[in-house]
């Protein structure tokens, strides 16, 4: 799968047999940056600690390929996520979107299949931002994603409408019949003085192999609010991207939840285009085994007065890698920025180990910005305290590690989502209630 033939091959196959609809174009320019950046090596400076080649050395199926049929409602009953019946349910199968299988609540919100929507009255949205963040990504992954893009959604949000109802998005792939690469799509836009919660899951059924390289773009427009909520769960290898750009003053907060995982790479791009802009980036990693954590984010001041806060906190036990790789570019004309950055960790094991890089790129002269990180170990007074409270040794570490989560929980606005992800949590810590 590492030959440029073989995905030539099946490029050409996808473009004969899909309506052009103007992104056509897109693809093929992306397939044509994607054979010339291929997939990164470590002599990418993004990619410096993360290694995915080998990940490409399987016999995938492509997405395109596969039917979205493959998968019973009663099966996806078992992945579904707490408060689903109230929910906005958008079903990805192999990366491909499945009508018959989402579940569209709220009169609020417009989904469409993305070559729909880029020939009607959403055409101009579309072919203005589909494919802006690969500006910020110069790597063969995100353009695979663009150029094999079928089966991509729109997700609109009509003006000055508050969309009650959550918006899930699940991510599922179905290795039974084979081993599967999986390329979602996805553009939402956020009309003026709307509100939008998202969240999103991935997961696996199967035995066979499975990569996931997921795209997402969100617009945010005049007054809109974004609240967004990833949760990564699954075993399997995945490369993840969301692309925010505020086009008018606007607000967002994400929080992103790594718990399990083989090779997995978060890329958070915000772009602040506008004066008066507000983001808030939270992140949460808790990996054990051999599992690798990539969280890479970047936040573009591009006009002036802004705000923006990033807090990223990891526990890494076993064999377990992270980095966190966190830059924040302040341009020549974003005066009046406020910008701040911080990545905290905790290794449970020698063997554990994290690569930590925040970065400030700062070209204006009036501005506030900050970052810093931390490695180390439990607080040996704090667990001694507790111990000496009659607390076992394996409980005390246990509520340590979830304090030191908790102020990142504290940013999921959604209760039920909240309280599940803090159940997630306390099971991985394995607190003995007895």
């Amino acid at each position: 799968m590492n030959n440029i033939e073989q995905f030539k091959e099946q490029f050409d196959r996808i473009q004969a047999v899909s309506n052009d609809n103007g992104l056509g174009t897109i693809r093929k320019n992306a397939f044509n940056a994607f054979s010339k950046m291929g997939i990164p090596t470590s002599k990418h400076e993004e990619w410096k600690y993360t290694r995915i080649g080998s990940l490409f050395n399987t016999n995938y199926d492509f997405a395109a390929d596969q039917t979205t049929g493959t998968l019973s409602k009663e099966e996806l009953d078992g992945i579904r996520l707490p408060g689903h019946e109230q929910a906005n349910e958008l079903v990805f199968v192999n990366g491909v979107y499945s009508a018959l299988l989402s579940v569209i609540r709220s009169k609020e919100l417009l989904i469409l299949p993305l070559e729909n929507a880029a020939s009607n009255e959403f055409k101009d949205i579309v072919h203005k931002h589909f494919g802006h963040s690969g500006n910020y990504l110069k790597d063969g992954i995100n353009a695979l994603n663009t150029a094999f893009v079928r089966g991509a959604v729109f997700i609109h949000v009509k003006e000055r409408k508050v969309v009650d109802q959550p918006v899930y998005i699940y991510n599922i792939t179905d290795t039974r019949n084979g081993n599967i690469l999986a390329q979602p799509r996805s553009l939402v836009h956020l009309a003026p003085q709307s509100q939008l919660h998202i969240v999103e899951t991935f997961a696996t059924m199967g035995d066979g192999e499975a990569f996931t390289n997921q795209v997402m773009e969100v617009v945010i427009d005049r007054d809109a609010r974004l609240e967004y909520y990833k949760i990564q769960r699954d075993k399997e290898s995945q490369v993840s991207t969301t692309h925010i750009r505020h086009i008018a003053k606007s607000y967002s907060n994400t929080v992103t939840i790594s718990l399990d995982g083989g090779i997995v790479r978060n890329n958070l791009n915000i772009v602040l285009d506008a004066e008066y802009c507000e983001s808030h980036l939270y992140g949460l990693y808790y990996q054990k085994n051999t599992s690798h954590i990539d969280n890479h984010t970047v936040v573009d001041n591009v006009k002036p007065n802004c705000f923006s806060n990033q807090l990223y906190k990891g526990i890494l036990d076993d064999n377990a890698t992270g980095v966190f790789n966190g830059k924040i570019f302040v341009r020549q004309d974003a005066q009046k920025t406020n910008a701040y950055q911080s990545n905290k960790n905790i290794l449970l094991s020698d063997s554990a180990a994290v690569n930590t890089k925040p970065q400030l790129e700062i070209f204006a002269d009036d501005v506030k910005c900050s970052h810093g990180c931390t490695v180390g170990r439990l607080d040996e007074e704090g667990l001694f305290y507790l111990q000496s409270r009659g607390i076992t040794e394996k409980n005390a570490k246990s509520l340590l590690l979830h304090a030191f989560a908790s102020d990142i929980l504290e940013n999921i606005q959604l209760p039920v989502i909240k309280e599940y992800v803090d159940q997630q949590i306390s099971q991985r810590l394995d607190f003995d209630a007895s």
